[in-house]
C-alpha cells in the first residue's frame, strides 16, 4: 500500500474514533501520537496523516455544512459513521489539498468505503465527492 494511502487510512481511523467517542479529532490525534512514542509496536503518525487531520479540524464546520447541504436524503447524523468520516476526509482533501489530484482524492475515499463500510457506501461516497468536484471552483472561493 502506498504511503499516502496508508496516511489516509490512518486519518480516517482518527476521524472515525473521534466521531465514535464524541471528542475532537485533535485529542485523538494527540493520543495516537503519544502511543506511537511509547509503544514500539505502534507505528508513528506520518506527516500526511497529520496534515489531513489538522486540515480537517481547521475546516470542520464548513465541511459539515457542505455535506449537509449536498447529501440528498441523508442527514449528517443519520449517515453510517464510517461514511461520515470518509466523506469528511475526502471533502477536505478534494477542496483544500492542492497537490492531490481530484480523481485520486475521490478514488481513495471510495476505496476506504469499500474496505470499511456498507455495500452501498462506495457509490454514495463517489457521488457526493463527484458533486463537490463539479462545484469545487465555487466552493474554494466560498472557503476563503
Amino acid at each position: 500500500m502506498a504511503a499516502r494511502s496508508k496516511a489516509r487510512k490512518r486519518a480516517f481511523q482518527i476521524l472515525f474514533e473521534a466521531d465514535q467517542r464524541g471528542v475532537d479529532v485533535q485529542s485523538v490525534l494527540a493520543d495516537w501520537m503519544r502511543h506511537a512514542r511509547t509503544d514500539p509496536r505502534q507505528p508513528p503518525v506520518n506527516e500526511y496523516t497529520l496534515e489531513l487531520v489538522e486540515g480537517y479540524a481547521e475546516h470542520t464546520g464548513r465541511i459539515d455544512e457542505l455535506i449537509s447541504t449536498y447529501s440528498i436524503d441523508w442527514e449528517l447524523d443519520r449517515m453510517p459513521a464510517a461514511d461520515r468520516s470518509i466523506v469528511r476526509l475526502g471533502t477536505y482533501e478534494l477542496i483544500w489539498v492542492d497537490d492531490t489530484p481530484d480523481a485520486v482524492a475521490i478514488d481513495e475515499a471510495v476505496q476506504l468505503a469499500k474496505e470499511f463500510s456498507t455495500d452501498d457506501s462506495p457509490a454514495f461516497v463517489n457521488g457526493l465527492l463527484g458533486r463537490f468536484k463539479e462545484l469545487k471552483p465555487g466552493l474554494r472561493r466560498e472557503a476563503r
